[in-house]
């Protein structure tokens, strides 16, 4: 016996309709409680159009009950069903409810670095917007990140696991499951899991960086975005002010002598549509924090993203390191930093530049700094407002065994800055 599709598939239809009914499904009872309180509506519908005043008003009060009635089971009929789908049931829904209605009202920043100060300034930014774009290096040639693009020529994914874990909605397992780090004793040593996560979506996505980036993204539910400055294999290189070169992000800090210039192998590596797309968009454009030479200006120097970035109606805000960087900044004061990024662009790179103004007191750390040749940077503000930026000097120091940005210090400093300085209100 031949059954008819159009005859098992009603069946089918009627099956799953069933299944609204079945026990344990907090349905029946809500569903009933609106259909009970429409009855009650009818019912004193009919008992208002009585001519006696006392019924008519009883059937007016039997009317209001049924009202109740049907707008409760409703709205216990509407959260059942809503916590069925939210992971974490009803406190997601508030979350939800804040990431809709509140962050993605906020400006549209776009953030430019690389390494652990941009995802560091990430994770707190997030919860002042959801409309985030992060652009981040991907000149990276060290540690796992290089061993990986020797092997699989795949541009460096370090930076952008980083930033995809600083944005990420998802359970914090999913965060450490991306930055765990196999032991030195296995054949994976030294390699973190999400750096071959990305490089497994780069192989099966047919060499397809971006899509890789996309993919990691909803796994991770992310706020905003997170997108290379280019996906063309770039090296990164320095120019020593003794004339001489080398190339390999890892390699130019140890070189001993001032670095004069940084550019790409290959110098023409085409910046990212998405990229481009961001910073013509942006209401807020913020470099760094992070290593001057490698890890923000390799984004700068890519041709198309300066430019973009001079067009930009944004309001641009630099945020200087609070210690100078051994092998890159040694000895430069905040003005210094700068000129370094002007003399690789144009003028009209920033707007702003945030500095810390606060003394670091704690001589056991800065002791140990000095060692490594490194010294807080001097914050001469007038020097930079000579200059023609204006300059935000706060207390942005957060001191954990080492010195670095407080990401939410730092973040209420920029939010005070943008809002001081575009009047974006929600």
């Amino acid at each position: 016996m031949v059954v008819e599709p159009h005859i098992s598939g009603r069946r089918i239809m009627s099956k799953n309709l069933l299944k609204w009914l079945y026990p344990g499904m907090q349905v029946k009872r809500w569903v009933s409680t609106s259909l009970f309180g429409v009855c009650i509506v009818a019912l004193g519908a009919y008992f208002s159009a009585y001519p006696h005043p006392f019924v008519s008003t009883f059937g007016v009060v039997i009317v209001l009950c049924g009202i109740l009635l049907t707008v409760l089971g409703i709205g216990k009929l509407t959260i059942s069903l809503i916590t069925i789908f939210l992971p974490k049931r009803e406190q997601d829904l508030v979350n939800i409810l804040y990431q809709k209605r509140f962050l993605e009202r906020g400006p549209k920043i776009v953030a430019i670095g690389g390494g652990h100060g941009l995802s560091n300034l990430l994770l707190a930014l997030k919860e002042y917007t959801s409309n985030i774009t992060a652009i981040v290096t991907v000149a990276d040639s060290g540690g796992s990140s290089g061993r990986l693009r020797e092997q699989f020529d795949i541009v460096a994914p370090g930076d952008i696991r980083n930033c995809l874990v600083a944005l990420a909605d998802a359970p914090g397992i999913m965060g450490d499951l991306f930055q765990y780090r196999f032991p030195e004793k296995s054949e994976l040593k030294g390699h973190n899991f999400g750096n071959l996560f990305l490089t497994a979506l780069y192989v099966v996505g047919h060499s397809d960086f971006r899509q890789a980036v996309e993919l990691a993204s909803k796994v991770l539910a992310i706020r905003g975005k997170v997108v290379p400055s280019t996906v063309a294999n770039v090296h990164l290189v320095a120019r020593y002010r003794d004339g001489k070169i080398t190339e390999g992000e890892a390699r130019i800090p140890r070189k001993g002598v001032p670095i004069d210039r940084v550019f790409l192998n290959p110098p023409d590596a085409p910046p990212t549509e998405e990229a481009i797309d961001a910073i013509r968009e942006a209401d807020v454009i913020i470099l760094g924090p992070g290593s001057l030479y490698t890890s923000v200006l390799p984004n700068l120097v890519i041709q198309g993203i300066p430019q973009a970035m001079e067009s930009s109606s944004a309001f641009k805000i630099y945020v200087c390191n609070v210690m100078t960087q051994e092998g890159e900044t040694e000895t430069y004061t905040a003005s210094e930093h700068v000129k370094a990024l002007i003399n690789h662009t144009n003028r009209n790179i920033i707007d702003g530049v945030v500095v810390n103004s606060s003394e670091i007191q704690d001589k056991a750390t800065l002791e140990r700094y000095r060692q490594e040749n490194s010294i807080p940077v001097k914050a001469d503000s007038d020097e930079i407002r000579s200059m023609g930026y204006k300059v935000f000097a706060e207390d942005i120091v957060s001191i954990k065994d080492y010195v670095r940005h407080d990401s939410h210090k730092l973040t209420q400093v920029l939010i005070a800055a943008i809002e001081r300085n575009r009047v974006i209100k929600r």
